[in-house]
């Protein structure tokens, strides 16, 4: 039975709403018609003819008159519904990062997934996925970080990061290091046919070794150009005729050149006095990554040297030559955006095994 009409009077502001709520196109189909019913039911019309025009049963225009008469426009909202008791909490969530702060099982080296749900007992593995996905937790990726114990950490850090951002006017500062060791290795390459029908390039596990390069490279800070030669070994003498060729390269100019802490890179004061537009400015210890150069041999190993074969130690010594003249055709500054230099100290570190 349908109960009896109630009678609608709707505000100026009101209609106005319900309104644009008509003539929107976004509007959702549930609210378009609780929209037109109250609209209906304001300009007198009965509860039949407005459920036949509007294409609902007569107890759902009751219902919106209803909630409207005795709500006004937030009656026409949906209320809240209780819905299933969720099966796992917060309480199950500080579980799981409470059980990650221990050591894993006997004889596992990190938490699985399984792992936790076996420990915890009364959790689906599912679950356990899922909340380490919404943390962002990797239980496999692993991390490396290296902490710098000099003293003068940021004044050196600063000289450094100051000729990135303020070069003095009419030097050249260079960036300079050393790749030791590349291997000339020989691989068998090219395509695999699988029985699918699908093709895979790669290369084989097996290689044949054809010895090592020492690749001595310099980055121009101002362009972003490398200078790079090959040598045998990475001695104090190899460094300083590297140098040699560096300081011919620029002729009668002040070079501010930025060293890591390497043995052969230190005590060459006898050098220095034959050379007395050149000075060297040292990365704090264990801080090499203030080297922009170091920037330049990751990208060297990306684009050009992994995944490929030399049957000689000359090819490879040629094929990073090709590399360097090709970067150097479309070579870019690097941006150093990071002015502020200071020293922070790791509180508080955990650590579980030597």
């Amino acid at each position: 039975m349908i109960p009896e009409a109630r009678e609608v009077h709707l505000s100026r502001k009101d209609r106005k709403v319900l309104e644009a709520c008509c003539r929107s196109p976004v509007t959702l189909q549930r609210d378009l018609k609780r929209a037109r019913i109250v609209l209906l039911a304001a300009d007198g019309r009965s509860t039949r003819s407005i459920a036949k025009e509007v294409g609902v049963q007569p107890r759902i225009v009751s219902l919106w008159r209803h909630r409207y008469a005795d709500h006004g426009l937030e009656g026409l909202q949906d209320k809240p519904r209780p819905g299933k008791q969720p099966i796992y909490t917060k309480t199950t969530d500080k579980r799981i990062l409470k059980l990650l702060d221990k050591p894993p099982p006997q004889g596992f080296a990190r938490w699985t997934g399984p792992l936790l749900a076996e420990a915890l007992g009364d959790v689906d593995v599912q679950y356990v996925w899922r909340f380490l996905r919404s943390h962002k937790i990797d239980l496999v990726a692993r991390k490396s970080w290296c902490e710098s114990n000099d003293p003068n950490f940021t004044a050196k850090a600063a000289d450094v990061v100051g000729l990135y951002v303020a070069p003095p006017a009419k030097a050249i500062v260079l960036c300079v290091d050393e790749k030791p060791s590349i291997q000339a290795l020989e691989r068998a390459q090219g395509y695999l046919k699988l029985p699918n029908g699908r093709a895979l390039t790669g290369q084989s596990h097996d290689y044949k070794r054809h010895g090592t390069t020492t690749l001595f490279a310099a980055l121009e800070v101002a362009t972003g150009k490398i200078i790079a030669t090959h040598s045998k070994r990475r001695r104090r003498v190899e460094f300083l005729d590297f140098m040699n060729s560096v300081t011919a390269t620029f002729p009668n100019r002040k070079l501010h050149v930025i060293l890591d802490n390497l043995n052969t890179h230190k005590k060459n004061e006898d050098w220095l006095k034959a050379h007395p537009n050149v000075q060297f400015h040292f990365t704090p210890t264990s801080a090499s990554w203030l080297n922009q150069v170091e920037v330049w041999f990751s990208i060297l190993q990306v684009q050009s040297l992994s995944g490929t074969s030399f049957t000689s130690l000359k090819q490879l010594q040629e094929h990073i030559d090709a590399y360097v003249n090709a970067y150097n055709d479309r070579a870019e500054p690097v941006v150093w955006t990071q002015k502020k230099v200071r020293q922070r100290r790791f509180k508080g570190r955990r650590i579980i095994q030597p």
